[in-house]
């Protein structure tokens, strides 16, 4: 397997990088829409909901959890998971200025 050289690459590509991969699975994209939907702290079971094993929805809230877009607390046997208000929108912002740098002239490339 090879190295990646990320210290070739800026602070903020190897994040963008970060953010693109933790987001780059399904079961992510699902998760965090419905954190996105209940808009506060959701405790409930995802399990049901998206319908995979819970060590399954534990280990992509743990990667999500890991990458800053979300928070989680531990209450007993509870565990309480709500987006990142301040890395979501750090990573929204980052996001479009990447998409918004490519301006096209209207004409086909290749």
């Amino acid at each position: 397997m090879g190295i990646t050289k990320t210290e070739l690459f800026t602070a903020n590509q190897n994040q963008l990088a970060a953010w693109a991969k933790v987001l780059g699975h399904p079961a992510r994209i699902a998760i965090l829409q419905r954190l996105i939907q209940h808009d506060s702290c959701f405790c409930g079971s995802l399990t049901e909901e998206l319908g995979l094993a819970q060590a399954t929805i534990s280990q992509h809230l743990r990667e999500l959890k890991e990458a800053g877009l979300i928070k989680g607390t531990v209450e007993g046997t509870s565990v309480c998971y709500c987006i990142e208000p301040k890395a979501w929108a750090k990573a929204q912002a980052a996001f479009t200025k990447l998409f918004n740098a490519y301006k096209s002239l209207g004409s086909e490339c290749c």
